[in-house]
């Protein structure tokens, strides 16, 4: 059973380099980002978190409020944006009434289990000295949204 498994992973390993060789996009479970290139609307939860995220405003503004504007903008689709708490923000990412979360999340979050973790986008040391690794959250399944929003990142952060 155990020979199995290794082979059915490495097998999966070779198909899926293959594939990113031939600069095919991965799958998103519910279609998202084809939804949002659709229907020009990106659904993105904020909680507070200066500077990465404001939401004391009529609009939500700070750093990462910014990134996603931008990365909406590059798919022609423009931001509809719900405040709210990080528990209430992922409940709504699960169900699907949110496409992505921001608000000064790191790789820390408590939300592994609860959604898609973006790869590290930018460091920074806290206050308190320690360093802070920053990530975003997409739907669990919606592989394809969390790859062009990783790839986006990467082009805006490291430039």
């Amino acid at each position: 059973m155990f020979h199995r498994a290794r082979a059915a992973i490495a097998a999966s390993l070779i198909v899926g380099l293959g594939l990113a060789g031939c600069g095919v996009r991965p799958a998103d479970v519910d279609g998202t980002l084809a939804t949002v290139e659709d229907s020009g609307v990106l659904r993105a939860g904020v909680s507070e978190n200066p500077p990465w995220s404001s939401i004391s405003g009529a609009e939500p503004t700070g750093s990462e409020v910014t990134l996603i504007e931008r990365f909406a903008a590059r798919h022609g689709a423009e931001v509809e944006w719900r405040a709210g708490t990080e528990e209430v923000l992922v409940d709504a990412l699960h169900a699907g009434s949110l496409d992505v979360v921001v608000g000064g999340l790191t790789d820390a979050t408590p939300w592994l289990d609860d959604a898609a973790v973006s790869d590290v986008y930018t460091e920074v040391v806290s206050p308190t000295g320690e360093t802070e690794k920053h990530v975003m959250l997409t739907r669990a399944g919606e592989n394809g949204l969390l790859m062009e929003l990783e790839t986006f990142l990467r082009e805006e952060v490291d430039g």
